[in-house]
């Protein structure tokens, strides 16, 4: 359980690594070299539209490098999105300090995950917030077997994203689809590294359960996730989840860990993460709208069903020159609404507020002395640390 810090004005307190919204959500916490392959492919034999004699697909993102030219034969339609699209998948070693060693400063790999590269010419990577989290080196290992040393670029634990950079020649990006048009029942293919190097650039498949997800785990909360039964473990986050057009259409990074529980894996819908994405690489950081509040996570609904307080975001202190503050919010208030939506923890007030932006005025309702009061409030820019 996470404590509030009095330094903290970030609108919840980023102390507490993903609650989760099932007890045992468990994060793909992510693998280790390369996740190899995924890619493209026309639509199949069951979308009925699929020429006898296949049919040319190009795939390649602006002109930073030449674009990939498959045919798909009849049936498989995996194996080709595994050819096409693996030499964008690349391994993550996270190496974090672990005090002085034989003698000298150590570095010790933390951690492991997948990402993909999204641009040739500046070496662009996009992966998972957890998967760089505080490390003091990342090497990057590619699917032709080369390592590079990558550089973090910009990191978001709010959305869970986060972009490095390598200089390396002859990279091959991921094409990038529309999040928006899957459809459930619609086959998709995951990579990944699932156990570290020994089981490297694994290949799964399945179909998209379901859409608008929402988990209450930090990062993902921002998001309305893809729901996946392609097998996703440890080692798989950051990694992306393709349709059979070769594109790339979520980003991999969390599953249902629970007993008895299989095929649950959420994945990052791809059309929300790339307004992220381009702020990270032109700002190095994400803006977040906010009240300029800290909010205290041990409030939760049992707490405040014990009092009869409602559920809601537990305000824990209040920037005397932020907004909040100038709509008359104040310290002890719980924050039950956003813009006429039901808001029962800090994580769900994330969650509303990631369809706002800077500047934007909203209506927020909260809590006080056995009533609510309803005033609006202009959000400001937070940049989460």
């Amino acid at each position: 359980m996470g404590y509030y810090d009095q330094n903290d004005y970030s609108d919840y307190s980023a102390k507490r690594r993903r609650p989760g919204l099932f007890a045992t959500i468990a994060l793909a916490l992510i693998s280790a070299l390369i996740g190899g392959l995924i890619s493209v492919a026309l639509v199949p034999s069951l979308y009925g539209n699929q020429p006898g004699g296949g049919k040319e697909v190009i795939l390649g993102q602006g002109s930073s490098a030449p674009p990939v030219t498959i045919t798909q034969p009849t049936g498989f339609p995996t194996v080709e999105v595994a050819k096409a699209v693996g030499p964008a998948v690349v391994g993550i070693a996270n190496f974090q300090s672990r005090g002085r060693i034989f003698g000298g400063a150590g570095l010790t790999e933390a951690g492991t995950g997948s990402g993909f590269i999204i641009d040739a010419q500046y070496g662009y990577i996009v992966t998972n917030y957890h998967v760089v989290a505080n490390a003091s080196k990342l090497m990057v290992s590619l699917a032709d077997g080369r390592n590079a040393e990558a550089t973090l670029v910009g990191q978001d634990p709010r959305t869970d994203l986060a972009v490095l950079k390598i200089s390396a020649d002859g990279l091959t990006v991921a094409q990038l689809g529309n999040s928006e048009q899957v459809q459930v029942g619609e086959p998709v293919v995951a990579i990944g590294n699932p156990g570290g190097e020994e089981f490297a650039r694994s290949v799964t498949q399945g179909v998209v359960s379901a859409k608008n997800r929402i988990l209450l785990i930090e990062g993902e909360s921002s998001f309305n996730l893809i729901q996946t039964d392609a097998a996703i473990n440890p080692g798989n986050s950051g990694g992306p989840l393709v349709n059979y057009n070769g594109q790339v259409v979520g980003i991999n990074s969390a599953k249902n860990a629970e007993a008895g529980f299989e095929g649950m894996g959420f994945a990052i819908p791809i059309t929300d993460a790339i307004p992220v994405i381009e702020q990270l690489i032109a700002k190095g950081y994400f803006s977040h709208p906010g009240f300029l509040v800290s909010i205290d996570t041990r409030y939760t609904p049992e707490w405040a069903a014990q009092r009869g307080w409602p559920a809601g975001a537990y305000i824990s202190n209040v920037d005397p020159s932020g907004p909040a503050a100038q709509a008359g919010i104040q310290a002890g208030d719980v924050l039950v609404k956003i813009e006429g939506v039901t808001v029962r923890s800090s994580l769900e007030l994330t969650h509303e507020l990631f369809k706002f932006k800077p500047g934007d005025t909203v209506t927020v309702t909260y809590y006080r002395n056995g009533q609510n009061t309803d005033v609006q409030v202009k959000l400001v820019e937070i940049i989460a640390n």
